[in-house]
């Protein structure tokens, strides 16, 4: 009975890592451009593909197609602050919400056209591979990629309160005139923070190509997702949304073992409708970016 406890624990945990890494880099999109990405969830997918590209052309391990995924990724997020995010910034929510879904059927729809809708998969040496210990197994990509949602987390924790790009992101988002007045480059501090959100999900599309199937339709659940742990967490706050995202993996987690295979998601929205019924506000106070 423990065994089974820790081991549906643990896959909470580690999906929930994941589910982690996309919802900081949509809650630092929120907290400094203050605009609530719809398309996000389809970054995710894109990043799944470049992953996938780079290794059919260049049969690279994950590990190193996950740099270009990152890099690929951070200028689609800064090319898309530019030519759109910048001109909806100051108009009405609906106008957002009409834009960014926009954008998640053209992507969705430009991968189907382009990649078709069959199934592919990344074949690398550790796939398969699994640790055991105290009755419980762990796959060896998941671990890899909880592992490195807690790395990228912690850099970016440690960008934003120790820079001082880092600080001036914090800045313009309080206050984006006094910002101005005091030198700081808002709209590159957009551009930047845009891409990071976008690099973010770079990342988790090359972890999540390491255990299942990519397709142009993969990136709809871990966006819906994104969306309930970020306002789960508190919008505007990365460290409830890391948190956030863990909570809703194990949540998740559970659902799937004690309800039905197909109750995960379920699972997880009643939950976050319990906490939101309890804190309206989310489980943290948003603080700007962080």
């Amino acid at each position: 009975m423990m065994d089974l406890l820790l081991q549906v624990l643990i896959n909470g945990l580690l999906i929930g890592g994941i589910y982690a890494l996309i919802s900081i880099g949509l809650t630092l999109l929120f907290g400094v451009v203050d605009i609530v990405n719809f398309a996000h969830g389809e970054f995710v997918m894109l990043g799944m593909y470049a992953s996938y590209w780079t290794w059919v052309y260049t049969g690279a391990d994950p590990i190193y197609t996950l740099i270009v995924s990152i890099a690929g990724m951070f200028m689609v997020g800064v090319i898309t602050q530019k030519y759109l995010f910048s001109h909806i910034m100051k108009a009405p929510a609906l106008t957002q919400i009409f834009l960014t879904v926009g954008l998640q059927l053209v992507l969705q729809n430009g991968a189907l056209m382009l990649f078709g809708s069959s199934t592919r998969s990344i074949n690398f040496s550790w796939r398969e591979e699994t640790l055991k210990f105290a009755g419980v197994v762990v796959p060896v990509n998941m671990l890899v990629a909880f592992c490195l949602s807690l790395v990228l987390a912690g850099i970016l924790f440690v960008f934003l309160t120790k820079t001082d790009i880092g600080k001036a992101m914090k800045a313009a988002k309080l206050d984006r005139e006094t910002a101005m007045l005091m030198g700081i480059n808002t709209n590159k501090i957009f551009y930047i923070a845009a891409g990071i959100a976008a690099a973010l999900t770079g990342a988790a599309g090359t972890a999540i190509s390491t255990f299942q199937y990519i397709q142009p339709l993969a990136g709809a659940h871990f966006g819906i997702m994104a969306y309930i742990v970020v306002i789960l967490g508190g919008l505007g706050n990365l460290k409830g949304a890391f948190i956030g995202g863990l909570i809703l993996g194990i949540a998740e987690s559970f659902g799937i073992q004690y309800i039905s295979a197909n109750s995960g998601l379920l699972a997880a929205f009643i939950l976050f409708l319990v906490v939101l019924f309890i804190k309206p506000n989310g489980l943290f106070t948003a603080k700007g970016a962080a």
